[in-house]
């Protein structure tokens, strides 16, 4: 694996148990396990989702947190994921509260991005504004030494990767990107040839899984319950990952799993065999 490919771990691949459908999304592994974790399988990049983050500041403090990722070589950190950023009234109190959260921690663990996505509700693009909010959004980002990344989501508003660059670029902030996740490129059906025109300048982060040719229930069911590990699946991950080079990207790539599979698995064997079989996509 080229040296400049370093690996990092999204905050399901090591999450346990953790439910990510469920109103309570908390890991029922401490921080430190999961940590220690990935790094003894390779990877020097870790994610958190916003559930485990407030967990974790009560238990070790922002100092704390960020101790244990330097002790364990994690210098790579994001955190997930925000919505409602458009939205005005309760919705967007509630989506303000996470953000401070976000942002504060951000700077504290001096985390590379933050994980945003559009309105999973399908609600309407009000595209001048959701430009707008998303360069204020980027710019707070970049006040903390972080930048923003949007994830398309094919169920969303905004579905494809073409989508997710016509806000970016409408938005105009260099702190704010696209988010590149394998699977919903490829559950969005673009074909991995285009995503080499992405611009490197646009691109916060990639994630790299796999999964089965046929989509079993919904689109949100089957990337929550049937991701596969990379190379175990249907995904044209060579020229996914073969485009994404030639528009410049060298990692940090991320390792995205879930499935019913892998929760059950013990913590050092999920993120053992998640690194392991991202590596050998890479290579």
């Amino acid at each position: 694996m080229d040296t400049e490919d370093e690996l990092l771990a999204t905050c399901w691949t090591t999450a346990g148990a953790a439910d990510p459908a469920g109103a309570d999304q908390r890991s029922p592994l401490g921080l430190r396990e999961r940590a220690e974790a990935a790094s003894a399988a390779g990877f020097t990049g870790f994610g958190l989702v916003h559930a485990d983050l407030l967990v974790a500041e009560r238990e070790h403090g922002l100092a704390g947190i960020r101790s244990i990722f330097e002790d364990n070589g994690l210098a790579h950190i994001e955190l997930e994921a925000l919505a409602g950023w458009w939205a005005d009234g309760p919705r967007r109190a509630a989506s303000d509260t996470v953000r401070h959260d976000l942002l504060r921690a951000a700077e504290a663990l001096g985390a590379r991005h933050l994980k945003i996505h559009g309105d999973v509700e399908d609600g309407p693009l009000h595209f001048d504004v959701w430009a707008g909010e998303f360069a204020a959004l980027a710019a707070e980002a970049e006040s903390v030494g972080a930048r923003v990344g949007i994830e398309f989501l094919p169920w969303s508003n905004i579905r494809t990767v073409h989508d997710a660059l016509r806000l970016v670029e409408a938005a105009g902030h260099p702190a704010g990107g696209v988010l590149i996740d394998v699977w919903h490129t490829e559950r969005a059906h673009t074909p991995p040839a285009e995503l080499a025109d992405v611009p490197l300048s646009r691109i916060v982060g990639v994630e790299l899984n796999d999964a089965d040719s046929t989509v079993v229930g919904s689109l949100f069911e089957d990337t929550v319950r049937r991701r596969r590990l990379c190379g175990e699946g249907s995904f044209d991950l060579p020229g996914v990952i073969a485009a994404l080079r030639t528009a410049g990207w060298r990692g940090p790539w991320g390792v995205e799993i879930l499935s019913d599979a892998h929760r059950k698995l013990p913590v050092h064997e999920a993120a053992e065999v998640a690194y392991r079989t991202a590596a050998a996509a890479l290579a």
